[in-house]
């Protein structure tokens, strides 16, 4: 973006496109969709820029704002199948089967020779979990289109789903050389090292792919469960907090970092951690919920916060489980705590008033 600021464009309509096009091609999905949102407003029934905003949407995996607008494309011109991949893309995350199977139907009967057809077909296979029929629907779509980038890092997907690591590389390998620039193809190397336990190779491309995705809290998480298996703790952490920074929705990080901090003998930070993890996950009950409901009752007990450490012993009996019973435990320790605290501060107060006791004996 800074090198077409730096060109001096001619003021004109299609310069607009242009830069909104660069700028959703460097991954700053944000300031794309700005760009293609003014574009919108200018040209509101453009089946182009509404697909592009999509595209940008879809990259900052706000999946609801995208899939609405391609239903709109997709009522407005039911034969278009421009960017249906994608769309399909988002039905699969969603676990959309029905939609999903809707869509593929839609697509064989408009073009079953246009490649991404077969990648909507090779999708809904994916989703009902026939992964040698996904493979096979990939690879008609890039004898259609041996370019076609998506076909090629969705093949990957369904490798690594078979366990076929070499397969999977080479899809990979192939989506990069087309596009270096797409970071899934790169995420999709890390993984599949990561599978191979190689460590090393992992680190180097989840690297690519945090390179050109360093707002996505994946892509950090990745590389600092690299550094972990490495034993390079300080790293990880780094890392880990640079996907909590980055808004990590799925926890990973806050509890990771709770762990190593735990590790690390770090207690006042585990605790913060811990904490910020239960306050993400309010309404879940796993094992790790317990775990960190322990931990936190054990530390406020430590540093004197009897009615914090109360507070997480009341949430892990209602949760249930084999921490149930250090719960049960520490909730005692905690009243003959309490109790002792109360006998000692009337024996204190009765050695400082000696003419009260005095009185009473009279």
């Amino acid at each position: 973006e800074e090198a077409v600021s730096r060109d001096k464009l001619p003021r004109h309509w299609m310069a607009d496109f242009f830069t909104a096009h660069v700028t959703l091609e460097a991954q700053d999905n944000t300031h794309a969709i700005e760009r293609y949102e003014a574009l919108l407003a200018r040209w509101p029934r453009s089946p182009y820029v509404q697909s592009q905003l999509a595209l940008a949407k879809y990259n900052l995996r706000e999946f609801d704002e995208a899939q609405t607008i391609f239903e709109g494309l997709l009522s407005a011109d039911p034969y278009r199948l421009d960017h249906i991949d994608t769309y399909s893309n988002i039905l699969f995350v969603k676990e959309q089967k029905r939609a999903l199977s809707t869509l593929a139907h839609t697509c064989v009967s408009i073009d079953k020779y246009r490649p991404e057809a077969c990648c909507v077909i090779g999708n809904y296979f994916s989703l009902k979990g026939a992964h040698e029929k996904a493979v096979l629907y990939f690879r008609r779509a890039l004898k259609l289109d041996a370019h076609f980038l998506s076909a090629w890092t969705l093949m990957g997907h369904e490798f690594v789903e078979l366990k076929n690591t070499a397969a999977a590389v080479d899809a990979y390998r192939h989506a990069v050389e087309i596009n270096p620039k797409d970071y899934r193809a790169w995420y999709g190397l890390g993984q599949t090292y990561e599978i191979l336990q190689m460590s090393y190779y992992a680190l180097f491309y989840y690297r690519k792919a945090t390179a050109l995705r360093p707002y996505d809290a994946r892509m950090w998480c990745a590389m600092a469960g690299c550094y972990k298996q490495l034993g390079r703790t300080q790293e990880a952490i780094q890392c880990y907090t640079r996907a909590v920074k980055n808004d990590d929705s799925e926890g990973v990080a806050l509890q990771e970092l709770a762990k190593l901090y735990k590790e690390e003998g770090n207690k006042l930070q585990a605790a913060h951690y811990y904490s910020e993890m239960l306050k993400q996950r309010e309404d879940m009950s796993g094992p790790e919920t317990q775990d960190a409901l322990l931990f936190l009752a054990n530390f406020h007990k430590s540093s004197g916060q009897l009615a914090e450490a109360q507070h997480y012993c009341s949430r892990l009996l209602d949760l249930g489980g084999p921490e149930k019973e250090a719960a049960k435990a520490l909730l005692r320790d905690i009243s003959s705590t309490r109790q002792q605290c109360s006998q000692h501060g009337t024996s204190a107060s009765a050695s400082h008033h000696p003419t009260s006791a005095a009185a009473s004996e009279l």
